[in-house]
């Protein structure tokens, strides 16, 4: 039998090398190498919180490979699902350094390794051992494999009685056309009980334009508790059982680099429902950590211990 997990995830963590010098990626002439991935951020986050959190991918055999398994177990990140094929490669990724606003990012992932993971890479006994479940869009929006992973594996959960949350990572470039997108997008909504979007997110989904009305769409299908992303403003709640509010956000005194600060607030807001803490409380950690990553320069450098998370909170009273 697996040994129980906190949480699992499953998706595409690629090898990310990032500029050392601000200016056009065509023109950089010195990298840095580190991991990187939506799925792999909330994995390392929620491990670095002590959960025991699992990762599930197909990475190839090759030395990109063996750099990112090593990566999530230095992390703490169980790795025993992830599975290795000789035909395809890892997926990379190429990101610039900005001094202001967001980074040029340009990836090499097309019939990738993790583009592959199909339902015969699904280990029911695995995923049954995790009382959490956290989805991205990006794995549907990779393959129609992957895409009848997700599915598989957020039914499981549910029928299995665990939680599921669903940040919708919307990937633009990644999908064949937006209709595509939002429809997937919002049948994956419907399969979840934690549903995580920013507000502009909701906007292209929904239609909507407040967060009051965005939650109101999801919460009428079904998912039980939507937590909406304002930004530098905070976070708007909505429960199925009729409570709501607003949470103010962390002050920033300077924006580094705003990737992977969604990846943050979802750590934030399930490592604490999963330890049962007020929905407020845990909208108020999502915002911490995410203020956390845009003031690192890494996507998941931001990412804290809990005792760095306490000090950050706590001095920001």
């Amino acid at each position: 039998m697996s040994k129980p997990l906190n949480a699992v995830t499953f998706g595409e963590p690629m090898a990310m090398f990032y500029a050392n010098e601000a200016g056009p990626l065509h023109e950089a002439t010195s990298f840095s190498k580190a991991l990187a991935g939506a799925e792999s951020n909330v994995a390392t986050g929620l491990s670095r919180l002590e959960h025991k959190t699992g990762y599930v991918t197909k990475l190839g055999e090759d030395n990109f490979g063996q750099f990112i398994a090593l990566a999530l177990e230095k992390e703490g990140i169980d790795t025993k699902s992830i599975t290795y094929t000789k035909e395809f490669p890892t997926g990379m990724l190429i990101k610039s350094k900005v001094l202001a606003g967001d980074p040029k990012v340009e990836y090499f992932r097309k019939n990738s390794a993790a583009s592959k993971l199909s339902l015969a890479d699904f280990n029911e006994e695995y995923f049954a051992s995790a009382g959490h479940l956290h989805v991205t869009s990006i794995s549907s929006a990779l393959s129609k494999t992957c895409h009848e992973f997700s599915l598989h594996a957020m039914e499981f959960m549910k029928k299995s009685g665990k939680t599921v949350s669903l940040d919708p990572n919307l990937r633009p470039t990644l999908w064949p056309d937006k209709e595509t997108m939002v429809s997937t997008i919002n049948d994956l909504a419907t399969r979840c009980d934690w549903f995580l979007p920013g507000l502009g997110e909701g906007k292209i989904l929904t239609g909507l334009d407040t967060p009051e009305d965005i939650a109101g769409y999801y919460l009428d299908r079904g998912v039980s508790l939507v937590v909406i992303k304002l930004g530098p403003e905070g976070a708007y709640y909505k429960t199925s059982g009729g409570e709501e509010g607003y949470v103010d956000g962390f002050k920033v005194e300077k924006v580094v680099d705003t990737v992977g600060a969604g990846d943050g607030f979802a750590v934030g807001v399930i490592s604490a429902l999963l330890e049962q803490l007020p929905i407020g409380e845990a909208v108020k950690r999502g915002n911490a950590i995410g203020a956390l990553a845009v003031m690192s320069p890494g996507d998941m450098d931001g990412l804290p211990t809990r005792d760095g998370l306490e000090k950050f909170m706590n001095a920001s009273v």
